[in-house]
């Protein structure tokens, strides 16, 4: 055996170091920080959470990108990164497709919410008063990008709607102005506005996922019983590493984090949250990535939306 198999073979030999492309106490700050702490049992090492915020998740990805390919150094990619941002940026410091792929980590399911004493009670209502007036409606996002502000602009498309987007600095604002009535509607992400919708602050008329969230949302119809067929949003995110990674350090972390994500508690956790965990294998996890970075080029396209 070589110098290099028996390093390989050793892996890891010292803490590993975990970067999230948003602030410290966001929801995927929160993810990160909860699984890395399942994780580094079956690692044997810690994993220390670095926050690289900023250039919509640019400067996170780009720092594990460029780092050295021995796996001391991987990152929170998410649907930004990997879906949106190659359509929306026409230069990016990062390419999607060198990233290692190293398997899933969770999703966040996207609901149509109105403000709780919005006179629309059924999803029907909401669009027929967005086709009788266009642009009169409006609609929150956490930004432009935002998964919030393409899944809106996904359901503009296939609704044949018009509704203004008002983009905010996060989720938080946008969801104040919702319950406070300032805007109409917001596609949020159950991350965030699962305990205003509890608090019965905001209404959900729809998920955007494939069945009912039989948990938290029994009685809410999806997209497709709502009469908008074939609509699915999350704002979803996987671990990556930079290209080159040894194939050891991707099967070692690919099945340790299975492994993470099988545990009830870490699952109950994760699930009381809002938030479904998306365990994947690293191969599924890059098939997943080509195909939603495939699917949502053509909304961004088709909505004209750039962010250069």
């Amino acid at each position: 055996m070589g110098v290099a198999g028996v390093a390989h073979a050793a892996w890891p030999e010292q803490p590993i170091r975990w970067v999230v492309p948003y602030p410290a106490g966001g929801g995927t700050d929160v993810i990160a920080r909860t699984v890395a702490m399942n994780l580094e049992k079956h690692l044997g090492k810690q994993l220390v959470i670095e926050n690289r915020p900023g250039g919509g998740t640019s400067i996170g990805a780009t720092a594990v990108a460029n780092a050295d390919p021995s796996g001391y150094v991987i990152g929170t990619a998410d649907s930004g990164t990997l879906a949106f941002n190659p359509s929306l940026y026409k230069q990016l410091t990062y390419d999607p497709g060198k990233f290692t792929y190293l398997g899933g980590l969770a999703r966040f399911p996207l609901v149509l919410a109105v403000p709780a004493d919005s006179p629309y009670q059924k999803l029907d209502d909401l669009i027929e008063a967005a086709r009788k007036e266009p642009g009169k409606l409006s609609a929150s996002s956490a930004g432009a990008g935002s998964p919030h502000h393409l899944a809106l602009e996904r359901f503009k498309q296939q609704t044949n709607t018009d509704i203004l987007h008002v983009p905010y600095r996060g989720a938080a604002p946008a969801l104040q102005d919702l319950i406070g009535g300032r805007v109409d509607l917001m596609f949020a992400d159950l991350g965030s506005g699962l305990p205003n919708i509890k608090a019965g602050k905001v209404r959900v008329l729809a998920v955007a996922v494939p069945e009912r969230l039989a948990a938290v949302l029994p009685d809410v119809p999806t997209m497709g019983e709502a009469g908008v067929g074939d609509f699915v949003a999350y704002a979803w995110q996987g671990l990556v590493g930079p290209a080159g990674l040894p194939k050891e350090v991707v099967d070692k972390v690919s099945a340790d984090l299975l492994l993470t994500l099988e545990d009830p508690e870490l699952v109950e956790k994760i699930n009381g949250m809002g938030i479904e965990t998306m365990p994947m294998t690293a191969e599924q996890f890059k098939a997943y990535s080509d195909k939603e970075r495939e699917d949502w080029a053509k909304v961004i396209q088709a909505g004209n939306i750039t962010l250069d």
